[in-house]
């Protein structure tokens, strides 16, 4: 595997290549980003991986500085996984620069759900994925539905852009327990580890209440919000939205059976998490 830092190195090295598949990390990776490395595989060829901590997207308050970096174990996994390239920019390669050109996602997205909890997130997420994708040019490339909502805006700013590349959705990668794996669950303490599978049983808990024919969506909602609160958690959200445009589906919407996301993002302790299910 290439270790490679310059967008100029980065671009000779793959020139020519047209069935490239990329997929962009910020490092501290786990079982989850390697199987979207595998997935990756089975739709192009040759396979890049990127592992840039994107400062664009942290917020004054937000944990940039001690957002968990393991470089050389991180190497060591991408190896394994038969990497092509390991794309590894520093700050000042990727943004050699002050970053004033971004990319703003529609607002009735952007500022929505994780938009309205972490306000410029979107816009720091859609600007530095453009510029990846600048940088490496893939055919496709591949995201986790864990971030659901990133995901939808990833696909929409390439289908606007008319960008060259393919976006595959990978499913989400969970411990035995159901909790979906994240390098943030590293902050959890063994107590709050062994709480944490509670968030995907209360959205499943919604799931059931919702495929069991209660159209009452916001006293679901309610209710969830309450149970993860008797329980410690600091709920930012439990929002069951439309699959499609990540709205809140109207009657006419639930009488057509429109298809149906729960989402949901809550603080355990100091570790804030998130997890959706579609229904």
């Amino acid at each position: 595997m290439k270790i490679i830092s310059s967008i100029e190195e980065l671009r000779d090295q793959l020139r020519g290549q047209l069935r490239t598949a990329f997929v962009p990390t910020m490092g501290n990776l786990h079982e989850g980003h390697l199987s979207l490395m595998r997935l990756a595989r089975r739709h192009g060829d040759p396979v890049v991986a990127s592992i840039f901590v994107n400062r664009l997207q942290f917020g004054p308050n937000e944990d940039f500085d001690k957002y968990p970096r393991t470089f050389q174990a991180d190497v060591e996994k991408l190896e394994k996984e038969g990497v092509y390239v390991l794309f590894a920019p520093t700050e000042k390669d990727l943004y050699p620069e002050p970053q004033e050109y971004r990319v703003q996602p529609p607002n009735d997205l952007g500022d929505i759900l994780e938009g309205e909890f972490r306000p410029g997130f979107f816009n720091g997420v859609s600007t530095v994925v453009l510029k990846l994708f600048s940088c490496v040019q893939p055919r496709v490339a591949v995201f986790g539905k864990k971030d659901y909502q990133q995901l939808m805006i990833i696909r929409n700013m390439a289908k606007q852009f008319a960008l060259p590349t393919e976006i595959i959705a990978a499913e989400t990668w969970r411990a035995e327990d159901g909790l979906a794996l994240s390098s943030r669950n590293g902050y959890l303490s063994e107590t709050e580890r062994a709480e944490a599978p509670m968030l995907y049983q209360i959205l499943n808990q919604v799931a059931n209440e919702v495929r069991g024919g209660n159209l009452n969506l916001s006293n679901i909602e309610q209710q969830a919000m309450q149970e993860l609160s008797k329980r410690q958690w600091k709920p930012d959200y439990v929002a069951i939205r439309k699959r499609v445009d990540l709205q809140a589906p109207s009657a006419a919407d639930l009488e057509n059976q429109e298809a149906l996301v729960v989402l949901s993002a809550a603080k355990l302790g100091n570790t804030r998490l998130i997890d959706n299910l579609e229904i």
